[in-house]
């Protein structure tokens, strides 16, 4: 090993480990929070005990690392899970063929958080929201949030829970990179997209990959930002909303998007495949499934 080699390598992994420790205390805030929303739920439409998360640690079964699952099976939602996850590995030749500079070095390390809630309420929005941070001879950051409403008349970029979710994500991108912000809009769009039905799978929010501007420290900022937007807007929108009644017809349609949702995730998000292939935990790679879905 190279002089170069052991510092390249040492930075790596000194990176990779801010990037863990930030994910990890994350994940216990959005989790504390979702918890005193399930306290907060009114009882006479969500009855029952609060629900509260159930964390499992595993460990891969290649290379080294793991992390810790976080499942919610609660009253006011659903389900929910909020995962992070941690590894240093080697890239399969067919996985390493798709990223940026595996094929100089196969091995990798990454950190990362996911999330997808999926309330009981027809009425309160899915989210789902994951950042990352991954290296091989090359480093980068990628991510985003996206909100799907169940219910058609919410799924309008005029919907108040929509505005609000864009306003979140677009602070978020104008206090680093201003200029970005239409650009990951679009890219979310068209990234959350079922051409086999022609439709987004709901009003987005951002999406980016393969942030390297070459200032790590812009980067991880603007990474944690997304973060902190969603942690902030989510809880507001769930608290405007659990309250109001809904209807079997309305909860007919949730379980149909919600089958959408089961569509976009096994057919076309990347973040699963990748999971899969890449050794993860399966546990926590399919929990974005819904708990009841419908196919008229």
């Amino acid at each position: 090993m190279t002089d170069q080699t052991a510092m390249t390598t040492a930075l790596r992994d000194e990176r990779q480990g801010r990037a863990k420790t930030w994910f990890e205390a994350l994940q216990r805030r959005i989790c504390a929070e979702l918890e005193r929303l399930e306290d907060e739920a009114p009882d006479a439409l969500y009855p029952g005990a609060p629900g509260r998360f159930d964390l499992r640690p595993w460990t891969r079964e290649t290379g080294t690392g793991g992390g810790v699952g976080g499942h919610l099976t609660g009253r006011l939602f659903e389900k929910a899970g909020v995962h992070t996850s941690a590894a240093a590995a080697v890239f399969s030749p067919e996985l390493a063929a798709t990223m940026p500079g595996a094929d100089e070095d196969p091995s990798y390390v990454s950190a990362s958080i996911s999330l997808i809630i999926h309330p009981r309420s027809p009425r309160v929005p899915t989210v789902h929201m994951n950042t990352r941070f991954l290296s091989t001879a090359r480093s980068w950051f990628g991510g985003g949030a996206d909100l799907t409403p169940m219910l058609m008349a919410e799924r309008t970029q005029e919907a108040q829970d929509t505005i609000a979710f864009h306003a979140a994500m677009k602070a978020a991108c104008d206090a680093f990179y201003p200029e970005q912000y239409e650009r990951y809009k679009a890219w979310c769009d068209e990234y959350f997209f079922l051409p086999h039905r022609g439709e987004t799978r709901g009003v987005g929010g951002v999406f980016y990959d393969h942030l390297s501007t070459g200032d790590f420290e812009k980067d991880f900022a603007f990474t944690r930002a997304v973060g902190e937007a969603f942690l902030e807007v989510y809880p507001k929108i769930v608290r405007r909303r659990m309250a109001e009644p809904w209807t079997d017809q309305d909860r007919a349609e949730q379980l149909v998007r919600r089958g959408r949702y089961v569509e976009f995730n096994l057919l076309y998000d990347r973040g699963t495949m990748f999971g899969l292939k890449a050794g993860g935990n399966i546990e926590t790679i399919l929990s974005s499934m819904p708990p009841v879905a419908a196919w008229p």
